[in-house]
C-alpha cells in the first residue's frame, strides 16, 4: 500500500475535475481520488461517494482537501468508518492539493508536506 495519498472533495463535478487536471500534471506516481457533486450530476456532496473514494485510494494516509464546508463534514464522516489515516487540510483546495501534490512527487515526507500546507492553512 502506498504511504500517502490525496483526496479531493467539491460541490462541483467540473470544479473537481479542473483540480485534478492540474495537480495530474505534478503528481503522476500519486494516488489521487476525487469527487464532485452528487450522483445524478447535480451540486452537492455525497457520504457514500466520500467514503468509497476513501477506500479506493490506495494509500493508508490521505490527505483529503475540500471546497466548501459540508464536504468537510462528509470526510470527516467517512473518515470515521475508514481505518486509513485521513488528514483533512483547511488551505484553500487549489493550492493546497497542488501543494501537497508536488511536493509528493518530489519525495518529501509527511511532516515536510504538512508543515508547508500549515503556512496555507485559512485560519478564522
Amino acid at each position: 500500500m502506498t504511504k500517502v495519498g490525496i483526496l479531493l472533495v467539491s460541490h462541483s463535478k467540473n470544479l473537481a475535475q479542473g483540480i485534478i487536471d492540474l495537480v495530474s500534471e505534478v503528481a503522476k506516481d500519486i494516488p489521487i481520488t476525487y469527487c464532485g457533486g452528487l450522483e445524478d450530476g447535480s451540486i452537492g456532496t455525497s457520504f457514500e461517494m466520500v467514503q468509497d473514494r476513501i477506500e479506493t485510494n490506495p494509500a493508508s494516509t490521505v490527505l483529503a482537501f475540500f471546497d466548501l464546508g459540508s464536504a468537510r463534514m462528509n470526510i470527516e464522516l467517512a473518515a470515521d468508518f475508514s481505518d486509513k489515516q485521513v488528514l483533512i487540510q483547511t488551505v484553500p483546495v487549489v493550492e493546497g492539493c497542488y501543494t501537497a501534490a508536488a511536493l509528493l512527487q518530489a519525495g518529501a515526507d509527511l511532516n515536510t508536506i504538512l508543515d508547508q500546507l500549515q503556512e496555507l492553512e485559512i485560519k478564522k
